[in-house]
Parts: structure tokens; C-alpha cells; sequence
């Protein structure tokens, strides 16, 4: 249950800042950083690792303890992690998308390491990749915000990126047994692990 909690931790930061992202043009970078190392931590040995240590997930985790206490300020955001659940789904079905989609972080890599995961050209890559492999995928990740953001391509670069870190946590939430099960039968497990990472 905990690297579950974790994963599905690093799927609502990730998601979290996409809604900031497209509301206010503005990004945490830390968060953002956060999100865009996991994508290339694609050999980790662990879930802690995949996010560099659990201290990192802390918004998420907060953010999870919100809705389980049915404390959550955001409405828009439990939709869209869902939306995100559903295309994993769709998107490890599709071999031949998950396999351009692995090449690709493979071959923007490089670049990650030497300018860091955050940078634009870095953001703008994993964007493109996002654009021309999952956004064909059904059900589509719908992001509301302001428009004005919305239509400058930096902005929906870094949201497209962000989306693929979001997915990256999703498939790794499935590979450690989460399912939408868990949402329905053991909240008082799942809240339990998450006050257990808070201390």
C-alpha cells in the first residue's frame, strides 16, 4: 500500500500543478521538478527513488489526505486524475504508443541531464512527444484554465510534459497493484498510509 500511496501521491502533485499552471500561467518549480525527474527515472529501484526520496511527495500527500478527509478545495482536480487513470489504461494497451512514448523520453534525456529536466527546450520536447503520441489516445485529458495562458504554446508545452509525468505516476500506481477498487474499498487503509508518510 505505500508505494501505491506514493505513486498516487506523484500523480495529484503532478496534476495539481497542471491545474495551477493553466489557471495562472505560474509553475512551483521544485514541484515541476519533481514531476519531470520521475520521467526519466525510468530504471529506478524504487518508488522513493523514482520521485528522489519520499520528502518530495509531501504536497501530493496532503492533497490526498484533503480529499480522503473530504477536505479537498479543488472540484476539477479527483475528475482529471481520474480522466488520467482511465487513459493509462488505454495507453499500456497501446504497445506501439508506449513503446514511441519510451523512445522518446530515451532520446530527450540527454538533453534533461545536461540542462536540467525543468529547462524549456527540455519542456518543450516532452510536450511535442506528449502531442504526437497520447494526445491521439481516447478518453482525452481535458485541462480547463484561462484562456489566455492556454493559448500560449510555452504554457502548453510544460502542461503536455506535466500530463506525461502525471501518467508516468499512474502506471506506476497500476504496476504496484492500485486499482479504482481501492477508492471504494480500502480509503481507511489508503488514509492511514498517507498520515503514516506525514507523520
Amino acid at each position: 500500500m505505500d508505494d501505491r500511496i506514493l505513486a498516487l501521491a506523484g500523480l495529484v502533485q503532478a496534476l495539481r500543478e497542471v491545474r495551477q499552471i493553466a489557471e495562472t500561467g505560474q509553475a512551483d518549480a521544485a514541484v515541476v521538478g519533481t514531476a519531470l525527474d520521475s520521467v526519466f527515472r525510468v530504471d529506478a529501484a524504487s518508488t522513493e527513488e523514482v520521485y528522489g526520496g519520499a520528502q518530495a511527495l509531501r504536497p501530493g500527500l496532503r492533497l490526498l489526505r484533503e480529499y480522503f478527509t473530504n477536505q479537498a478545495r479543488d472540484e476539477l482536480l479527483p475528475r482529471l486524475a481520474l480522466a488520467v487513470m482511465q487513459l493509462e489504461r488505454r495507453f499500456v494497451r497501446d504497445r506501439e504508443t508506449s513503446a514511441r512514448v519510451h523512445q522518446g523520453i530515451l532520446a530527450v534525456a540527454p538533453e534533461a541531464q545536461r540542462l536540467g529536466s525543468t529547462h524549456p527546450d527540455v519542456l518543450g520536447a516532452l510536450g511535442k512527444l506528449y502531442a504526437e503520441t497520447i494526445s491521439h489516445l481516447r478518453p482525452r485529458v481535458l485541462v480547463q484554465g484561462n484562456p489566455h495562458y492556454l493559448g500560449q504554446g510555452s504554457v502548453v508545452a510544460e502542461i503536455r510534459a506535466v500530463l506525461l509525468a502525471a501518467l508516468r505516476s499512474a502506471v506506476l500506481w497500476r504496476q504496484m497493484g492500485g486499482s479504482l477498487l481501492d477508492f471504494l474499498f480500502r480509503r481507511r487503509e489508503m488514509l492511514a498510509a498517507i498520515e503514516a508518510r506525514l507523520g
